[in-house]
């Protein structure tokens, strides 16, 4: 970690948490739940209170939802970038996919230009399904 700050087991645990489902922005009670299963010792409030602080040092980062939602967090090793790029969650299994791709900078261009707005990349969420459950659900569907 890169301050002196004083690390707790709950915290370590919360960061190996999010670092083994590192595909994924989870809840807190997502997290929570994972903890537990691992028989983890700890709870919500701790675990919102560790989010807060890897927030605060930029190890983690929280997205927010829509209204009535949960907001996610996820482990920024890899993502550094995040604010330049729009996010994919899958409401499935609820992959988290940074979109660091060029095209999307022409969608954004167009949509300034000919819609009068601009895009909040550190906001934007959009939901979908992955590849994965797109073949789930159509292999269901063909039943």
């Amino acid at each position: 970690m890169p301050n002196n700050e004083y690390q707790t087991k709950q915290k370590q645990s919360v960061l190996q948490c999010l670092k083994a489902n590192s595909d994924r922005a989870l809840t807190a009670d997502e997290l929570t739940a994972l903890l537990h299963g691992a028989g983890a010792q700890i709870g919500k409030t701790t675990v919102y209170r560790c989010l807060d602080k890897l927030v605060g040092s930029g190890l983690v980062r929280r997205f927010s939802a829509g209204r009535g939602q949960s907001a996610t967090f996820q482990l920024m090793e890899q993502h550094q970038n995040c604010g330049e790029h729009l996010h994919l969650k899958c409401s499935g299994c609820g992959r988290f996919i940074h979109l660091d791709c060029d095209v999307m900078t022409g969608v954004n261009d167009h949509v300034l230009e000919h819609h009068g707005f601009w895009i909040d990349n550190r906001k934007s969420l959009l939901f979908g399904l992955c590849k994965d459950c797109l073949e789930k659900e159509k292999s269901h569907g063909a039943d």
